[in-house]
């Protein structure tokens, strides 16, 4: 097949690759928003700080990775919700504002949920360029889920099933 010329980012993408690189997109761009919304609900320094980290070389860098791919293809850009706005974790009234371990727990969640989608994209694909890059997300999303785990346990935010001891 002269399509399948050894060199990725010759070859199409297939209508799976596509969707797949569209929906990752546009729910990581919303994750972005999440994001800013977590760091100025949170008031612990560390889990903050991890958390713009987490914004800047992780959901920021994926956004410019897959966007690039996709602009390459001629593939139309998903939409992206507005940025919000900075704000002091004392302006949020109480009843309205997440607490800490609740979102170290979200996020976790969503680094969790990242991995298995990277892993079915990595699968799904034919592109050696795609494979790389999601296998890259997804150590990263690893790593991060690994520091965040750490926070959480330093800060006695981890709670565990019963434990079975015999």
């Amino acid at each position: 097949m002269a399509m399948l010329n050894g060199k990725p980012e010759d070859e199409p993408l297939h209508s799976g690759e596509i969707y797949h690189l569209w929906t990752y997109l546009y729910n990581t761009k919303g994750s972005l928003v999440s994001m800013q919304v977590f760091i100025n609900h949170s008031g612990d320094n560390d889990l903050k700080a991890f958390f713009e980290d987490l914004l800047e070389s992780g959901f920021t860098q994926e956004v410019q990775q897959v966007e690039t791919l996709l602009k390459e293809t001629g593939i139309r850009l998903p939409p992206a919700p507005p940025d919000r706005p900075n704000v002091e974790v004392q302006d949020i009234p109480a009843g309205a504002r997440f607490n800490d371990p609740e979102l170290a727990v979200l996020v976790q969640k969503e680094l969790m949920t990242g991995k298995v989608l990277c892993s079915y994209i990595m699968g799904i694909s034919i592109r050696e360029d795609i494979r790389e890059m999601f296998g890259d997300f997804h150590n990263q999303k690893e790593e991060n889920e690994v520091k965040l785990l750490q926070i959480m346990k330093d800060k006695g935010w981890l709670t565990l099933p019963p434990l079975n001891i015999k």
